[in-house]
């Protein structure tokens, strides 16, 4: 038998008596020197640190990404440089709207956010389990999160606020038709494929530039869970998703999903006849076909939930060189929200921390300094200014990006083109699905919108017609409005 570790303070003094407090006498108060008990108290009152305000419910797993596909001609990316090459990485899988608590098997979109730890720096891949959003400008973000959030008199969800929000804002009616098809609730993590939803760019060698769209399909395939066995599941086993995740990897069963890209030239993004950093909208892959990359594969089960999944902290401002952004609203927004979000919650630190820290020898050499929970040398004597004449590190032009070209006037612009350009994409997709699956989208959003007055639900149905009549026509007889 081991020989028994003893028990310490955080400053590593060991501690005689975890188990009874220090006290006047045997029936006295309890003394203010018995700092053993203030440690153990003040760490327990400051255990918890705020939740995310989106994203707060998930679940998370290491894997590894294997190149399988020679894709050296759109990025100069060195996690890409060869066929067979392996990157370590992480992900984290969440839905949206619910706190911290709420249930996993609810109607919503799941978050499909991976790190992946490359040779030249993290690059996050902070994407969902559907290929666009219901806005295209982080303008509208506040608001749209807010109508999925509790009513701020009576803390009850509110149908009334989505949907009012929704009739006004006819670019969401493609996401309202994935999140109430039978893809807004999955059978589990394993089951639902990922997407970078936004366009980014890659850049090659020659500094040529591509704009690409990330997408990782299910090698398990598609599953979706019903929504009577969903309910069930959200009372009796809330956390089923995180606890299947878990055993399948525990059994050794790990999911697989083939991670490939849609590449567009830079240059034909002028002509499409959709505006290609429009979030609302999906390229067809009859314009531009899926290219396969490689595989990805989760293999491990965090050690420490809070250490791994809760403090993972993911921007689409970690790029490597040959991945970068494009002109998205949307994505624009989130470079800027994501880390300041990251900044509040876990402090300014936050990239330090283990599982989010790179495994790149040359990355973090920076010359930020101080802030709460800096927790190294904080670069010991060395410069903390630029520039300096002592070796501190410098910028390298290598890694420069070829310019953007940029026209036009300063103004406050729509990403979409066409009076109809909201409507198109919606009305294809509902006919794409089988009969069966039309019916079901239609009492999927029959049973919610009936929650709302009647006038809002005609103002729903109206768009819905405008992406297709029979669409319309049958949530409006499921209504009763025909």
């Amino acid at each position: 038998m081991s020989k028994k570790k003893t028990l310490t303070t955080a400053a590593g003094i060991p501690i005689p008596d975890n188990q009874t407090s220090l006290t006047a006498g045997e029936r006295g108060p309890t003394l203010l020197q018995d700092h053993y008990l203030l440690e153990k108290l003040a760490h327990f009152n400051r255990e918890r640190i705020p939740e995310r305000v989106v994203h707060a419910k998930a679940a998370g797993a290491h894997g590894v990404l294997t190149v399988t596909n020679d894709i050296t001609k759109y990025t100069r990316a060195k996690l890409f440089s060869k066929v067979g090459k392996k990157t370590e990485m992480f992900g984290r899988f969440s839905t949206v709207a619910g706190e911290k608590g709420s249930a996993d098997t609810v109607r919503d979109v799941r978050g499909f956010a991976l790190k992946f730890y490359t040779e030249e720096g993290n690059w996050d891949m902070v994407g969902n389990n559907t290929p666009v959003f219901f806005i295209r400008d982080a303008i509208k973000f506040p608001d749209f999160i807010h109508t999925q959030k509790r009513d701020p008199q009576t803390n009850a969800p509110r149908p009334f606020a989505q949907w009012d929000f929704w009739s006004q804002v006819p670019e969401a009616l493609h996401q309202v038709t994935i999140l109430f098809s039978d893809r807004g609730i999955p059978r589990g993590i394993p089951y639902m494929n990922g997407y970078g939803s936004h366009t980014y760019s890659f850049i090659n060698a020659a500094h040529e530039r591509f704009w690409v769209k990330f997408h990782f399909k299910t090698q398990q395939g598609i599953q979706c869970m019903p929504v009577d066995e969903a309910k069930r599941l959200a009372g009796e086993s809330p956390d089923y998703h995180t606890v299947e995740l878990f055993k399948m990897i525990e059994r050794g069963d790990y999911p697989k999903w083939t991670f490939y890209i849609q590449a567009m030239p830079e240059k034909e993004a002028e002509t499409y006849r959709w505006n290609p950093f429009d979030l609302t909208k999906v390229w067809p892959h009859a314009d531009y076909p899926l290219i396969e990359v490689g595989v990805m594969e989760l293999n491990r089960n965090p050690a420490n939930y809070f250490a791994e999944v809760e403090q993972a902290a993911f921007s689409p401002a970690n790029v490597v060189p040959g991945i970068s952004f494009s002109p998205c609203k949307m994505l624009q927004a989130r470079i800027f929200s994501y880390a300041d979000a990251h900044r509040y919650r876990l402090g300014v630190n936050f990239e330090r921390l283990p599982i989010n820290a790179p495994r790149a020898t040359t990355v973090q050499n920076t010359y930020q300094r101080d802030g709460a929970m800096r927790f190294d040398d904080n670069a010991g004597p060395d410069p903390n200014y630029e520039p300096n004449s002592t070796g501190g590190p410098v910028a390298d032009p290598a890694y420069a990006e070829p310019p953007l070209r940029i026209s036009g006037d300063a103004d406050r612009y729509e990403q979409k083109r066409g009076v109809d350009d909201d409507y198109v994409q919606p009305g294809n997709l509902y006919r794409l699905m089988p009969p069966e699956e039309q019916k079901r989208l239609v009492q999927n959003i029959a049973d919610n919108l009936g929650k709302v007055p009647k006038e809002l639900q005609e103002k729903m149905i109206a768009h819905f017609r405008k992406a297709d009549k029979a669409y319309g026509d049958g949530i409006a007889k499921q209504l009763g409005l025909m």
